[in-house]
């Protein structure tokens, strides 16, 4: 397994020429594929198509291997298992946004590898030793994201501020008593904090805050500029937004250097791959289902897993020095893909639409099948203050040519049934078809 966690040798790499680096994938690959055979799943399946990772010369052969997706996941997690319960050093649970939650168990050498990856992350932003980073995420129930940023921050010489989720004044508490230089958050949560300053008279631009990762919630387009939410945020506070996207399941994670053009793609860690719908790669720049091969994992090493996530690879070298390749915004998930009198979208593009209404503070949407194959959308909005109907209906028309039934609510009946249908995450897609 892969166990060079050393920065300095990894900003070296992503300094190399391409051809250099993927001679270093392919031999990693072979480790990976040779690791990944030990669990049940894939030592049936390797054997059955015959794939034999010594016969491996180049990263292409890894197409020769069936993709894995999330349902073989949740059939029999136990079979993706690749060591033993003895050597299982921390338990985590996948959110269960799109099915049950499922265990993933992490060896040490995973959890030094986690905290490698959030290093590389967190440097290419311009966190440096000796800063101090608040995290608003949770580090305990089995959540691994919490612990990944904290174990990040901390190999990487920063200083990590264990905040999690609170309430907004004991949020600024600390703030004012830490004096944190950047955040780790959730994007809605952290803008709730700046609003909740600026009623107490707090003005949160002048907290120090210079760097915000944001996590869960998308805060770019697909042309890399900033969502509504995106803007919202740098606007009141003052700092840099950078975002990240990660799974339990893949225990890697991907985030924005300082030239916000996608999120660098860790040449040890990861291999990514863009589909279409007939499982074909898809040209660098075009949207596609984002497929990947997470190396160097000892406890739950996956083969080409489906994410159900859309997004665009970019392949040309990034203007901050680093030649690995990139992923842009997650544009939607494919099982949430609609498809309205011919027009085809995602409800993360409602979402983003929604963000430019004032007055909406929160939403959500539901989905059913219509008599003719098409999917009928209703989207409750909720708002305390006055908010007219008819302007929503026309410039979500006007937008995503399409008209959804509106119906607005207060914003705490709708935040009431987002929370009480989530798990870790506000749930705001509700597949009725």
């Amino acid at each position: 397994m892969f166990t060079d966690f050393s920065l300095k040798n990894a900003i070296k790499l992503r300094n190399t020429d391409p051809e250099t680096v993927s001679a270093i994938q392919v031999e990693l690959l072979k480790e990976h594929i040779r690791q990944a055979a030990k669990a049940p799943y894939y030592r049936n399946l390797l054997d059955s198509t015959g794939c034999n990772p010594d016969d491996f010369s180049s990263l292409a052969d890894l197409r020769a291997i069936p993709l894995t997706d999330r349902h073989d996941l949740e059939q029999n997690p136990a079979d993706f298992h690749a060591i033993s319960p003895a050597l299982m050093a921390d338990l985590a649970l996948t959110s269960g946004t799109t099915g049950d939650s499922v265990m993933i168990p992490y060896s040490a050498n995973d959890l030094k590898r986690l905290a490698f990856n959030e290093t590389i992350g967190f440097w290419g932003t311009g966190i440096r030793p000796g800063d101090r980073i608040l995290l608003c995420v949770t580090i305990d129930r089995c959540f691994i994201a919490g612990l990944a940023y904290y174990s990040g921050l901390v190999e990487l010489g920063a200083t990590a501020i264990r905040s999690g989720p609170g309430q907004p004044a004991r949020q600024w508490d600390l703030i004012q008593k830490l004096q944190p230089d950047g955040m780790v958050g959730v994007p809605s949560f952290l803008l709730r904090i700046a609003s909740w300053a600026r009623e107490n008279g707090i003005d949160p631009g002048k907290s120090g805050i210079r760097s915000i990762v944001t996590i869960g919630e998308p805060v770019r387009k697909a042309d890399h500029s900033l969502t509504a939410l995106g803007r919202d945020l740098e606007s009141a506070w003052g700092g840099r937004i950078f975002s990240s996207y990660g799974a339990t399941e893949m225990e890697t994670a991907f985030c924005e250097c300082q030239a916000f053009q996608g999120s660098h793609i860790h040449p040890e860690l990861m291999l990514v791959e863009i589909i279409d719908d007939q499982g074909n790669l898809v040209p660098a720049g075009h949207p596609g289902e984002v497929v990947v091969t997470p190396m160097g994992v000892e406890g739950l090493p996956l083969l080409r897993f489906r994410t159900g996530d859309i997004a665009r690879l970019h392949t040309a070298p990034c203007s901050c020095g680093w030649q690995t390749p990139r992923l842009g915004a997650i544009e939607g998930r494919l099982a949430q893909r609609l498809k309205v009198k011919g027009t085809t979208l995602y409800p993360e593009m409602i979402f983003q639409a929604l963000q430019e209404i004032p007055g909406v503070e929160a939403s959500y949407i539901e989905v059913r099948s219509s008599y003719d194959l098409a999917d009928e959308i209703t989207v409750i909005v909720g708002a305390d203050e006055p908010i007219d109907k008819v302007t929503i209906n026309e410039f979500l028309q006007a937008r995503l040519r399409v008209r959804p039934d509106v119906i607005i609510r207060k914003k705490a009946d709708v935040l009431n049934v987002m929370e009480k249908a989530g798990g870790h995450k506000l749930k705001k897609f509700f597949d009725l078809r």
